[in-house]
């Protein structure tokens, strides 16, 4: 939600254009006739990482079908869930061009292709074991949404009865919502079953939850539920625990990447990396999980790029403990090759899919590795870090990974523990044999990961 902080300065960029008329959804296109996959086993959330595509920037066309033709490097990554930035089309009076600025709520932006295209993309991640959730935003539409003529109810409005942008927020762009209204409520759930119905999509990530009623997340995401036999994957962007409580299986690390951020940029102990890990699971109930990431659209786009929080080299060390230590990983596109600049997603911004390539493989062989550790899909943790070393056993009954990483990007030395000195480990990366004794030395930003079977 940060990208709408921008608007007062770009708004003078995008003039208004009238109202198109529009008093309705489009009906589907009559070629949209392609046959949903019916294959797919939605994998247990334990097991997710989730992919983030920007249309707008995967891809030369910056359409489904370039997603489609690029499946094989979202499987690369590990990823077993990709999630599309919102589909809809794009307000266009007030606008910035922004995709979370929606003109309807059950239309296909022309630009990404058609419904019949995004059901190809759909049907080919389903047949390739690899489910499909789209962006929801519930929070507010454009101001040229068939709604604000046709139900001006629907909508906040000031003391004088004007529809307003959300308060405090500064997102011109946008029109707030009124969920007082309950034929609202159902008119957007209605909405949300188009889309499991139409393009056989497997859940949500949903935008700015904590703006929107929990009483409506309640409903919906129990209707959403009811209505369908498959385990819909729901992500919120939130960061509390009432989240879960209303039916979300997942919700935001923010405090989590704020802190591995400020331990490689500005020095601060390794060790918070592990009190703001178990902090953060304070606050799920039984059975969440929290989204963990180094990067994602808002701040590829408005912030930080990884290369500036960690470096092009600790970019991937850091991913390597926001994968391994617990939570749902999240890769956006770009990231996993070093995209050094910001990657906006309110214009078209085509990745240069050929940069370091040797960070791409290491995230690949990262991922590769990981979809094969059950310990990390399913073991407790226990954390040896130092000041500079990120340091942690994921473990079962069956199975021990041990993660060691550098922070620092210079020399350091992580002193065994009693309980690992003189250990056998296999290194999953260099598929050697190695010997933990007393210590490790660790040139800068290196890591380790090794696994032992018990």
């Amino acid at each position: 939600m940060l990208r709408i902080l921008f608007l007062l300065i770009t708004i003078s960029c995008f003039p208004a254009c009238k109202d198109d008329g529009l008093d309705k959804p489009p009906t589907t296109n009559p070629e949209d006739t392609v046959e949903l996959s019916d294959t797919l086993i939605i994998p247990p959330l334990q097991e997710m990482v989730v992919y983030e595509v920007n249309m707008r920037a995967f891809s030369d066309a910056g359409t489904f079908s370039g997603i489609q033709s690029r499946l094989d490097n979202i499987q690369d990554m590990g990823a077993n869930v990709i999630w599309l930035m919102p589909i809809y089309p794009i307000g266009e009076v007030k606008t910035v061009n922004s995709p979370y600025c929606i003109r309807d709520y059950r239309a296909v932006n022309a630009e990404y292709g058609s419904l019949n295209t995004l059901k190809a993309l759909v049907s080919a991640a389903h047949d390739r074991g690899m489910a499909v959730i789209i962006d929801w935003v519930a929070n507010h539409t454009a101001w040229d949404h068939p709604w604000i003529s046709a139900h001006k109810d629907w909508y906040s409005q000031d003391g004088n009865g004007n529809i307003i942008e959300p308060p405090g927020t500064g997102w011109t762009d946008v029109a707030e919502l009124n969920y007082e209204s309950g034929s609202m409520r159902q008119e957007m759930i209605e909405s949300m079953l188009f889309w499991i119905d139409e393009a056989g999509i497997d859940g949500f990530r949903c935008d700015a939850i904590d703006f929107v009623p929990d009483s409506f997340w309640n409903e919906a995401l129990a209707s959403l539920k009811a209505h369908t036999d498959k385990d819909l994957i729901l992500l919120g962007e939130g960061g509390v625990l009432a989240n879960f409580e209303v039916g979300f299986e997942m919700n935001y690390a923010w405090d989590f990447k704020t802190a591995i951020a400020r331990v490689f940029s500005e020095g601060m102990s390794a060790e918070t990396i592990i009190s703001t890990h178990k902090s953060e699971y304070t606050k799920v109930l039984a059975g969440g999980e929290k989204l963990r990431y180094i990067t994602n659209h808002d701040l590829y786009a408005w912030e930080t790029t990884p290369i500036e929080d960690f470096g092009l080299k600790g970019s991937v060390s850091a991913f390597v403990i926001t994968s391994y230590l617990g939570g749902i990983p999240l890769i956006y596109d770009g990231q996993e090759i070093g995209h050094p600049t910001n990657i906006s997603f309110f214009d078209k911004n085509p990745i240069n899919w050929s940069l370091n390539p040797d960070v791409y493989d290491a995230y690949k062989d990262i991922m590769t590795a990981r979809a094969e550790l059950s310990a990390v899909h399913y073991g407790e943790m226990k954390s040896y870090t130092s000041k500079d070393v990120v340091a942690f056993k994921r473990f079962t009954a069956k199975q021990e990974v041990l993660v060691i990483v550098n922070v620092r990007n210079s020399l350091k030395v992580f002193d065994v523990p009693d309980e690992l000195a003189n250990t056998q480990w296999k290194d999953v990366l260099a598929d050697t044999d190695k010997t933990i004794s007393s210590s490790v030395s660790l040139e800068g930003l290196q890591y380790l990961i090794l696994v032992r079977d018990l």
